[in-house]
């Protein structure tokens, strides 16, 4: 049977609900209440071939009508049965009606409480509220904390001081960590622009963005060489600092070296005049405080593949006077026994890299040198072939 059931009515409200169009319509007016419903009807000739059909279909429907839907009937007059009433319209009334044809009364109450306390606390969260019910629904428990919580902030933007010190009751590090996604969205309705940092975005930003202390940027490095022992050990050091700290250092070694690996970062053999830093993959905005850097040589030694060479083209960014280390077509001819795939290359054009990185790049992104996208990991080196390409570098010194 092809006409339309009191479920399939149900089925068309759910959908409103699943799209959060019902709970958004009791934030602000939204859908347009009288709302009429699909109702697909038998013609008129199928009440006299299929008469018993259509009289139980129209019975079912009407049996069910108090369940939150009204039903407009027509009349029917055909020349052998007669005179029939049949549904000919269906009609959802109120959004109270909406909400008890699909039984979400109480989940709808549990919003209703949402919007009535921010309406008296925040009202100017509310289009948060219409704009994702659902979501709002969900957090409906945390709500009043994630009130608190905006309120605070409000009350004292920009505070300069870690999440751990907001003191409010029920309110902790972890639960504004876990919430900032949507404390980030709710903030930004809440402050004014100039109490936003809107050069910075995303979760992991949302200490900067409004105005926290976060958890500060750690440079680790190597001193290579133990005449130049930062600390009077005599050994090579290998030591942690904040960034503000590391760009105040300002060290007599004459080159530098990153490398994104930690054993390679553990193992890297001693060198005069040089130290080590361990890199942090893409970003390098912890070291454009140290403008000692532009001063000294600058080793860069990534994986050889496409993202590699993305992270030493950003390098440059920064750094332009940038060289790469281990990172060439010898390298990775002599080590094809320890090549891997590359999962997700890069295709991008990268326009810092010399015409021999280049080279090699084009080669890898196009999959000229194998039916796969290749990677060396810098891990897989020989040891040896690490210790002989230190050994053939020139020290090197930037005026």
């Amino acid at each position: 049977m092809s006409w339309t059931t009191a479920t399939e009515l149900r089925a068309q409200m759910q959908r409103l609900w699943d799209q959060g169009r019902l709970l958004a319509c009791l934030v602000e007016t939204g859908e347009t209440f009288p709302l009429r419903l699909v109702l697909k009807a038998p013609r008129s000739a199928e009440l006299s071939e299929r008469f018993d059909e259509v009289r139980d279909w129209a019975r079912a429907l009407q049996a069910e009508a108090d369940a939150g839907y009204r039903l407009v009937l027509r009349e029917a007059r055909h020349r052998v049965i007669g005179t029939n009433s049949l549904p000919d319209e269906a009609w959802v009334d109120t959004p109270a009606d909406a909400l008890r044809l699909i039984g979400k009364q109480r989940d709808a109450r549990r919003f209703v409480a949402v919007i009535d306390a921010t309406r008296t606390r925040l009202p100017v969260l509310l289009p948060w509220l219409s704009a994702q019910p659902l979501r709002a629904l969900a957090l409906a428990p945390e709500w009043p904390l994630l009130l608190d919580a905006v309120a605070w902030v409000v009350a004292h933007p920009r505070p300069g001081i870690h999440l751990r010190q907001v003191d409010l009751p029920g309110i902790h590090t972890k639960f504004i960590e876990e919430h900032r996604a949507v404390l980030s969205a709710l903030l930004d309705l809440a402050l004014p622009a100039d109490a936003i940092d809107a050069s910075v975005t995303g979760a992991a930003q949302f200490a900067q963005r409004y105005g926290f202390l976060g958890k500060p940027i750690r440079i680790r490095f190597r001193i290579l060489d133990p005449n130049r022992a930062l600390l009077g050990t005599g050994v090579g050091e290998d030591i942690t600092l904040g960034a503000e700290a590391f760009a105040r250092l300002d060290p007599a070694p004459m080159q530098v070296f990153i490398t994104e690996n930690e054993v390679n970062y553990l193992a890297f053999p001693p060198r005069a005049d040089s130290l080590l830093i361990f890199g942090a993959g893409y970003g390098f905005e912890m070291l454009g405080a140290a403008l000692w850097l532009q001063h000294r040589a600058i080793h860069y030694w990534g994986d050889i593949d496409t993202h590699g060479f993305a992270i030493l083209d950003q390098l440059r960014a920064r750094f332009a006077h940038v060289i790469s280390f281990l990172m060439d077509r010898a390298t990775l001819l002599a080590h094809r026994t320890h090549w891997l795939e590359e999962a997700r290359p890069t295709l991008r054009d990268l326009l810092r890299l010399s015409p021999d990185e280049r080279a090699l790049f084009d080669d890898l992104r196009w999959k000229r040198l194998a039916d796969r996208p290749l990677r060396l990991e810098q891990e897989r080196i020989g040891f040896g072939w690490v210790e002989a390409a230190l050994a053939n570098l020139p020290i090197a010194r930037i005026p």
